[in-house]
């Protein structure tokens, strides 16, 4: 195989695109082999990166509803090897919890990662809005935060 794709482009760019290519048009049985094939790839970093915008992108699509536990389960053990890609699953969880109102901790949204921070900052929840605004990490988050207050009359 030639170093590059047939536009000039590095192989790993051209695999990329194959790669999110084939996860936006997977059925969803074949979903999780397909995950795993991805991941087999040598470039780590290039696969990785491939999976958690499909995570992504699955994430939002399901969060909302009953489909989520299954898939959220089936994930994981698809994801199992990869640090990086189970915390953000499991980030995603929590994520779920606090826009549905499930039963969430405050330690864990505080522990997370500024990705999950900020998204939570810019949700509906009262609750993890005072918990960011207060004690955000960053100063966007707790900005946003209070933004959010304001908007639901509360800060």
């Amino acid at each position: 195989m030639n170093a590059e794709g047939d536009q000039g482009e590095p192989a790993e760019h051209v695999r990329f695109a194959a790669h999110l290519a084939d996860l936006e048009q997977v059925a969803d049985g074949d979903e999780f082999e397909l995950v795993g094939r991805v991941l087999a790839d040598p470039d780590q970093v290039m696969a990785r990166a491939a999976v958690v915008r499909h995570l992504d992108r699955r994430a939002a699509e399901l969060c909302p509803g009953p489909a989520w536990e299954e898939w959220a389960a089936a994930m994981a053990r698809a994801v199992a090897a990869h640090v990086f890609l189970t915390r953000r699953l499991r980030e995603w969880s929590l994520l779920r919890a606090v826009t549905l109102r499930l039963p969430w901790h405050a330690d864990e949204l505080l522990a997370s990662s500024d990705w999950l921070q900020l998204k939570a900052a810019a949700g509906p929840d009262p609750e993890a809005l005072g918990v960011l605004a207060e004690c955000g990490r960053t100063k966007r988050i707790r900005n946003t935060a209070r933004t959010g207050l304001a908007r639901l009359g509360k800060g």
